[in-house]
């Protein structure tokens, strides 16, 4: 399944690199007023759907755009067909095709591909995390001030009062800088990878960050709730190496 994983996800990234670019305001809607969906993303859903229909007629989907099917198998393919939409409508690189597999209740397989950076994040359950097929492990820093950390705003595009503007204010001054990706399965990558070392969020949905999540575990490091529990993302994300996920988390409880 892992090979099979890692060759659809790559035929996915080919649609969205025919795509980008064609697109036209009048193609857009919008599931709510800032929160936009391509044709593309559909195209691209429908295609995965397929594919591991084809391939495992008895497994479970749950994808972003068509919701839960076959709910009672023990697998289960989260599926998010482009993980920053907006970044993907507006001709910028950091948007990503994010596919995790679940059995029962521990997701086994993930893939994170990124086809206009051309990076392919992978990982499996107690056997690791790659880039491009080179293992990766999170970084080792464990100050903030040597920190490049990375976050986004999923809470202000629904709309929520409660959100991250104040811990972003609190934290990043401490910090040696700041990313803004536009896309959670980017932002855990890169954790898992080392190129950022910590990463926070608020109001994310399970197939946001399903793949990424085994991605950073895979690669040593910690992936819990803004209070240290396994509530995640419903009650907010921490990624980091397990010392800088400690303070990370104690600046967002603070």
């Amino acid at each position: 399944m892992h090979s099979f994983l890692k060759e659809l996800i790559v035929k996915a990234g080919d649609l969205c690199l025919a795509e980008q670019g064609q697109l036209t305001l009048q193609s857009l809607e919008f599931k709510t007023r800032k929160d936009l969906v391509t044709a593309t993303d559909r195209q691209v859903e429908a295609f995965l759907i397929q594919e591991i229909q084809s391939r495992f007629p008895d497994h479970g989907i749950w994808g972003e755009e068509t919701g839960q099917m076959l709910t009672d198998s023990d697998y289960c393919w989260i599926i998010d067909p482009i993980d920053g939409t907006t970044s993907f409508f507006h001709g910028q690189p950091y948007y990503a095709i994010s596919i995790a597999l679940k059995k029962k209740q521990e997701i086994i397989l993930g893939a994170v591909y990124a086809p206009a950076l051309g990076q392919l994040f992978h990982a499996r359950k107690n056997q690791g995390a790659w880039l491009n097929d080179h293992p990766i492990q999170v970084s080792a820093t464990t100050t903030l001030t040597d920190a490049v950390m990375a976050t986004g705003f999923a809470c202000l595009r629904a709309g929520k009062k409660n959100n991250n503007l104040v811990h972003f204010n609190r934290i990043v001054p401490q910090l040696r800088d700041i990313r803004r990706c536009g896309s959670a399965a980017i932002d855990l990558c890169y954790v898992a990878a080392g190129k950022v070392d910590g990463f926070w969020e608020m109001n994310l949905n399970v197939y946001d960050v399903a793949a990424g999540i085994l991605m950073v575990t895979e690669a040593q490091g910690e992936v819990t709730d803004f209070t240290g529990g396994p509530d995640f993302p419903e009650k907010g994300i921490v990624a980091a190496n397990p010392v800088l996920a400690d303070i990370l988390r104690s600046q967002l409880t603070s």
